[in-house]
């Protein structure tokens, strides 16, 4: 993405404040929050099953209606202003964070909606290339800004749909709906079981006495730029041969380890592999859900590391920098599981811990990845948040 993002501290009353200076009128202002993903990875694109969190990293916009069909979009982030008309919009992004706020109004006005001009502000504090879904946190506010100011309200089940196909169709990255998903429905002390096909969610308690924890490995990533596509590539080439075999197959969530060992063998190695790490990340998913309702984390940390284990070495796209953060982790007494969170290549690592050992915890990470890499981490103690709504 063109740019480099700054980080600020902003507020939505601070946000209020310049929308006055800038535009002269009193906006609406709408929050959508990041995520992190507890287990599920890259299994959201092959219909399959993911259990992410909202958590309290969010974009903000501020917004006020105009007369004609142009938007004026200006970032606090990138200390940057963008026009577009809205009958003129391009029909791909050009590598800029305004391609988030064109293509979802392009996908509102191709499903029907017709927009009105608008004076947008935007800012956040989700940490860009973390692997946390600052760009899904972006579309999902400002289409639930858009849609708010032309219909009253959001639809909040299409919504995650259309903020998809204008990362898939506009932007150019390959994703599943998890993000968008999560940041519209994610719940304050829930997790989310999400089923990428048929999109039925539960939300799943986070106990009380656990905290999740996000080290950055300040290694970035662009999952546009990235293997991400590759991989999604590399499923789509595996399941083709699966289903000659086994036609009832329509995405590699519907196979099982027993159907890959009996009808995997025309499978390049790779691509084989790429398959096992679905097919068996579908199953850990499931079964993490029964941890936590029973509250069994030591069960519940024992799959995130296979989990992570199944990242590195079947799906290759951890890295070393996540690697060894992973690996200072699950020597910390009092931390359940610890794995890789989001596309890879970079970016973060979710830890579910005690909550007494949270201090401890972030130093000895700290210090040991600090030693090793000479790059000082950034770890954020996360706590689950409701997903995108209003702001008084």
């Amino acid at each position: 993405m063109k740019g480099k993002a700054a980080t600020i501290e902003a507020t939505p009353h601070t946000l209020n404040d310049a929308f006055l200076r800038l535009f002269a009128e009193v906006p609406q202002i709408y929050q959508a929050p990041g995520r992190v993903n507890l287990i599920g990875e890259h299994t959201d694109y092959n219909d399959g099953f993911v259990m992410p969190a909202a958590v309290g990293f969010y974009t903000w916009v501020a917004i006020s209606p105009r007369s004609d069909r142009k938007l004026i979009l200006r970032s606090q982030n990138f200390n940057e202003q963008i026009e577009a008309v809205l009958d003129e919009l391009p029909s791909h992004g050009r590598n800029h964070w305004s391609d988030y706020v064109l293509g979802v109004a392009k996908m509102l006005e191709q499903s029907g909606r017709r927009l009105s001009g608008a004076n947008l502000l935007l800012t956040g504090n989700v940490p860009q290339g973390a692997g946390l879904s600052s760009s899904a946190s972006l579309e999902v506010v400002v289409g639930y800004a858009f849609e708010s100011m032309h219909a009253g309200q959001a639809d909040l089940e299409e919504l995650p749909v259309l903020c998809r196909r204008a990362e898939n169709e506009f932007v150019g990255a390959r994703c599943g709906i998890m993000d968008q998903f999560v940041s519209t429905h994610g719940k304050r002390g829930k997790a989310l079981l999400l089923d990428c096909r048929s999109l039925k969610y539960r939300l799943l308690p986070l106990p009380d006495h656990a905290r999740l924890v996000i080290c950055n490995t300040m290694v970035r990533h662009n999952l546009a730029s990235s293997g991400y596509n590759q991989r999604r590539a590399e499923c789509e080439a595996g399941l083709k041969i699966m289903a000659k075999h086994l036609p009832r197959v329509k995405a590699l969530r519907d196979l099982t380890l027993l159907d890959l060992d009996a009808h995997g063998q025309d499978l390049p190695e790779t691509i084989f592999r790429r398959c096992r790490h679905v097919i068996s990340e579908n199953s850990r998913v499931i079964e993490a859900a029964g941890g936590l309702e029973r509250e069994d984390l030591g069960r519940f940390g024992e799959l995130m590391r296979q989990s992570h284990q199944s990242l590195r070495d079947d799906f290759e796209v951890s890295c070393p920098e996540l690697d060894l953060m992973v690996e200072l982790a699950e020597g910390i007494e009092g931390v359940y599981g610890a794995r890789m969170t989001g596309g890879g290549f970079g970016g973060c690592t979710v830890n579910l811990l005690q909550e007494a050992c949270v201090q401890r915890f972030s130093a000895v990470v700290a210090e040991g990845y600090e030693k090793a890499t000479g790059t000082q981490p950034e770890i954020y103690v996360c706590f689950a948040e409701d997903g995108v709504g209003p702001i008084s």
